[in-house]
């Protein structure tokens, strides 16, 4: 056990779950959303409204704080908790999906990667900054220890993400080193919590992570090493990284049997209204994403009939907001018509993808909270058969 932290299952349907999780910071309740904060803010949405849409816990980006400011420097604020003034849960990812991502060069049989950029050895990752070039080195115990300087609630251990379209054999061998240094991860996490209770800081709990990519018996393998870990959660990585959402959901019934009971699951870098009901309903129960986001910045909207591109001309003299069931409207959809929404994109005004950003995160912690409350009623696959009836999903 870990003072401060536990986690309840309170109600099952199938595979999907209604829980519980205590933090120092807060309690939250699953299934979740958690909008991504990458460098201690959530893109051009401010702390006040993120608490009004209903976030109950929020992401920040081990990667990019360590290259700026440094971790260091918010440690002295006491945390992102101290230099954002968050009260509220906060997860920090270890970084790995980013440093990696600066080396990919390559896809097929297996990953080519710019030696000049990324270096990978068993002791951990050798990689260049992408803002000036520095030269850093990432390690399991460098991670957790700058993840302890950030002092987010939930931690997640370092890891070898490798891309959807992976080989097999390097698929295994990005697996194996994620294991051995989630091994590492946990050692150095114990002893550094040690210190921070001795030095009157809060604890954190650590999220290790399975790999696998594509391969289902290679995903068995992580999953079952990574649940049997000593802590409090776990997560799903590699998912959502170039592979068709067929092989994405394919991978999610395999391992649904397999994940851990007691604790909470996690499925990384996931988020659109698809995939949390999907996700749900095969297991998980906390999701983020940067697409919501970035696709409002980008003019598009989620609705209940698949995304929207509010600057298409056909929404000039539109009088109503973005379209929603009912149950579902948020603040902006109720306030805002598609023709003044339009009309703030194609001026370039930021408001125009604040409030986009806004609403899509809105909608999806609304779909969230719905979804739970179907799992204690006992109506989930109803909430599920009902989201399918009107909705299409549409690349934009």
């Amino acid at each position: 056990m870990i003072p401060g932290f536990s986690y309840k299952v309170e109600a099952t349907e199938g595979y999907a779950r209604a829980g519980t999780l205590e933090t120092p910071h807060g309690t939250v309740k699953t299934p979740i959303f958690m909008p991504v904060g990458t460098q201690a803010t959530v893109k051009g949405i401010t702390r006040e409204q993120i608490l009004d849409i209903g976030s109950q816990i929020i992401l920040a980006n081990t990667y990019h704080l360590e290259m700026r400011p440094g971790s260091e420097i918010v440690k002295e604020f006491g945390g992102v908790h101290g230099f954002a003034n968050v009260d509220m849960p906060i997860l920090t990812d270890s970084g790995g999906f980013q440093v990696f991502s600066l080396g990919q060069a390559g896809i097929g049989e297996g990953v080519r990667r710019k030696e000049n950029l990324v270096k990978i050895t068993e002791e951990g990752v050798r990689f260049h900054s992408h803002l000036d070039g520095t030269r850093y080195m990432f390690t399991p115990e460098s991670v957790m220890q700058i993840e302890s300087n950030l002092g987010g609630d939930i931690i997640m251990a370092f890891d070898e993400c490798s891309p959807g379209t992976s080989s097999r054999a390097y698929a295994k061998k990005a697996m194996d080193l994620t294991h051995r240094w989630a091994l590492r991860c946990v050692t150095a996490h114990e002893k550094i919590q040690k210190e921070r209770i001795e030095n009157g800081q809060l604890p954190q709990a650590l999220f290790p992570i399975a790999q696998g990519v594509i391969y289902e018996d290679l995903r068995v393998e992580s999953v079952r090493f990574i649940r049997d870990l000593p802590t409090l959660g776990m997560a799903i990585g590699g998912l959502s990284v170039g592979e068709s959402k067929e092989d994405m959901l394919r991978i999610l019934d395999t391992i649904a049997p397999e994940l851990p009971e007691a604790k909470p699951r996690y499925l990384m870098g996931v988020g659109t209204p698809e995939d949390l009901i999907e996700g749900i309903y095969r297991g998980i129960d906390m999701f983020d994403c940067v697409l919501p986001t970035r696709l409002g910045r980008h003019g598009v909207a989620f609705t209940s009939f698949g995304n929207l591109k509010i600057p298409l001309a056909q929404h000039q003299l539109e009088k109503k907001g973005i379209p929603m069931k009912p149950g579902f409207e948020t603040m902006v959809s109720k306030n805002y018509s598609l023709g003044y929404l339009r009309h703030l994109i194609k001026s370039g005004e930021s408001l125009g993808g604040q409030l986009l950003s806004l609403h899509n995160l809105e909608y999806l912690i609304r779909i969230s909270t719905k979804a739970r409350e179907a799992i204690v009623a006992g109506t989930y696959e109803n909430f599920r058969k009902e989201f399918w009836v009107e909705y299409r999903v549409n690349k934009i």
